[in-house]
């Protein structure tokens, strides 16, 4: 029989996910645990693995597809064990039941809705039409009665594409379409072009294409277009639910930096020759920066709708940065690290990520981000916020400049920290108080300052 293979929940916190790559083809003999295609998620890629024993019947989902967790991917066809292989299939958190069959194969018992309460999606059941609970909650949140559409799925399963079809048929029915005569059409085309370039007429019209989620956007000849990738994409996803979820807010201090760049230029060569790796600004800075998260702890927070979480372990996020995206791992438990074991952990990750390496767990759990801009030769930043942590926090690049000491000028290396902030979580006094802490632990580094 075709057992269905659902999408599963890879990581905290995880909603959906985007197929980046399939490994697999339909007619393909896959072992239980063998691994089915790439997902994308959360900005790292996470191979999903077969539940059960079997050939591949159909791929449901396609490459870029993005779906929710517990959403149909495929169907992989199985001998014996009907029962036992649909439970294994299909992820706990679904809440489809077994009983989901057409009603044709069980012509006197009606077939339960999912939820109860969903008068819509009981009906559509008992016509024999078969939705996943991301289906039944996209067709909830549009206003559409499941009944209007036909499944293109297996067996006439109704799939996500189908209700998105449907949406956009629907916009695009409701679009008033001009009545006029051809000539007349003729006519009002030449004047809009006239109108609208009357100094540029030598230049060929541009190829119009709509871009998700925006207008439309023309292109001209010489343009070149650059595919969005999966992980670009949830880059961009992840960016924009930040700053339409979070109402952002922006702070910053500046740092004397002397004392810490004399005491790190003291050390590096010596670092190096025995650790094989470069001793860097950034654990010094994470350091302080988890010592002041144990002197405010509402800075180590997420909202979450009806409540704030204040996380007990302090897990960092850290920036790095590949030649085409920006990834987010996590250093767990910082503050039970020394600045050498961050120095350490850091140059770990920052080599896993260059690599492509980064598992699920490097890149989740984080509960507090920190960033090196002036890695990059940055100055002053606002960063995104993480989501759903409720700070971020950027060290931009040192920098000599005159500074007034005692009434008189001095030449110092001077960084600015700058922090974006959760208004829902925090508010200006603790993270004013907060960047004060950190600034003095920065300027307290010197000759007496152990690494190890």
């Amino acid at each position: 029989m075709a057992t269905e293979v659902f999408m599963p929940q890879l990581g905290e916190s995880v909603t959906e996910g985007t197929i980046a790559k399939w490994l697999v083809k339909p007619g393909d003999k896959v072992k239980k645990y063998e691994p089915l295609c790439e997902v994308t998620t959360d900005k790292v890629n996470a191979e999903v693995p077969s539940t059960l024993e079997g050939t591949v019947a159909e791929l449901v989902a396609g490459e870029g597809d993005t779906l929710a967790v517990g959403e149909l991917i495929c169907y992989i066809e199985t001998e014996g064990g009907a029962a036992a292989a649909q439970a294994a299939a299909q992820p706990a958190n679904t809440q489809e039941t077994a009983s989901e069959m057409p009603a044709a194969e069980s012509p006197k018992t009606p077939v339960a809705s999912a939820r109860p309460s969903d008068a819509g999606g009981a009906a559509a059941k008992a016509a024999g039409k078969r939705y996943s609970p991301a289906v039944m909650r996209l067709a909830q949140e549009n206003n559409i009665d499941l009944n209007q559409l036909e499944g293109t799925g297996k067996e006439g399963r109704i799939t996500r594409k189908d209700v998105m079809s449907f949406i956009e048929r629907s916009r695009t029915a409701a679009q008033p379409v001009p009545q006029a005569e051809p000539a007349i059409q003729a006519v009002s085309a030449q004047q809009r072009t006239a109108t609208r370039q009357p100094t540029a007429a030598a230049e060929p019209e541009p190829s119009v294409r709509p871009a998700v989620g925006t207008l439309e956007v023309s292109v001209y000849p010489g343009d070149t277009e650059i595919p969005v990738t999966s992980v670009r994409k949830t880059i961009a996803n992840r960016m924009v639910q930040s700053k339409h979820d979070a109402p952002h807010a922006w702070t910053m201090v500046e740092v004397d930096m002397t004392n810490l760049v004399k005491l790190r230029n003291s050390l590096k060569d010596e670092f190096k020759a025995k650790e094989g790796f470069n001793l860097t600004f950034l654990p010094f800075f994470i350091k302080a920066v988890v010592e002041s998260i144990k002197q405010f702890p509402i800075m180590n927070s997420v909202w979450a709708g009806d409540k704030i979480i204040m996380r007990k372990n302090i897990n960092i996020s850290i920036a790095v940065a590949t030649d085409d995206a920006l990834f987010v791992p996590v250093i767990k438990d910082a503050d039970q690290k020394s600045i050498y074991g961050l120095a350490r952990a850091v140059d770990e990750l920052a080599a896993k990520t260059r690599q492509g390496k980064l598992s699920m767990d490097d890149m989740s759990g984080g509960t507090f981000t920190v960033n090196n801009t002036g890695s990059f030769g940055s100055v002053l930043s606002a960063p995104i916020i993480n989501q759903p942590q409720a700070a971020i926090v950027s060290m931009e690049s040192i920098v000599k400049r005159p500074v007034v000491i005692d009434d008189m000028i001095a030449i110092r290396d001077m960084a600015n920290l700058c922090l974006s902030l959760d208004h829902r979580v925090l508010d200006g006094l603790v993270c004013g108080r907060f960047l004060q802490s950190v600034k003095q632990k920065l300027e307290a580094y010197g000759s007496h300052t152990s690494i190890y």
